[in-house]
């Protein structure tokens, strides 16, 4: 499974970190989206989990294997609920934060990369590598170019993406007095 799915796998943890760190700095967006998504909660125990979030991507970056795995299968699936409940709530007029914008709202694509990440997570969980790390050759370097090629694809699907339908563009270009 490690062959097939490393890229995926890598790509979705290092993701967690990308997303995590503008959370740690500043938790606010994401507790206005918690709330407006009806999850009430306080700055630091969103601040606490970014942290963790940190952390988690970090270790399966590392050490990716069963338990990093899991844990990272746990953190997307979490994450694809609640992009669920936003999207079925009429989405939220801010984003999470995850990215640093504050104009990044969840969409369907999000949901099906979390989705899709946190199935590719479980896949490397039921099915770890050996040695991810052990012997670092062609291979290897040519896996960790498609797991930032991968990552950064993603985030440009969910951070950048949004912002350029017809929508994002109107709410976010002041009219010009000119006519």
């Amino acid at each position: 499974m490690w062959d097939l799915a490393a890229g995926p796998f890598l790509a979705a943890a290092g993701l967690l970190v990308v997303a995590g760190v503008p959370k740690v700095l500043d938790p606010l967006p994401l507790v206005r989206a918690l709330r407006a998504a009806g999850l009430p909660v306080h700055r630091q125990l969103v601040r606490a989990f970014a942290v963790v979030e940190v952390a988690l991507g970090v270790w399966a970056l590392l050490a990716p294997g069963r338990y990093a795995a899991g844990l990272v299968a746990a953190a997307y699936l979490g994450f694809t609920a609640f992009v669920a409940r936003v999207l079925r709530r009429g989405g939220v007029l801010g984003s999470c934060g995850c990215f640093g914008k504050p104009d990044t709202p969840a969409t369907r694509t999000h949901l099906g990369l979390t989705a899709l990440a946190a199935l590719t997570a479980v896949g490397v969980a039921l099915d770890p590598p050996t040695s991810a790390w052990r012997d670092v050759d062609a291979t290897t370097v040519t896996t960790t170019g498609l797991a930032v090629v991968i990552g950064f694809l993603a985030w440009q699907v969910m951070a950048v993406l949004p912002t350029t339908s017809p929508a994002a563009i109107r709410t976010t270009s002041a009219p010009d007095p000119k006519g």
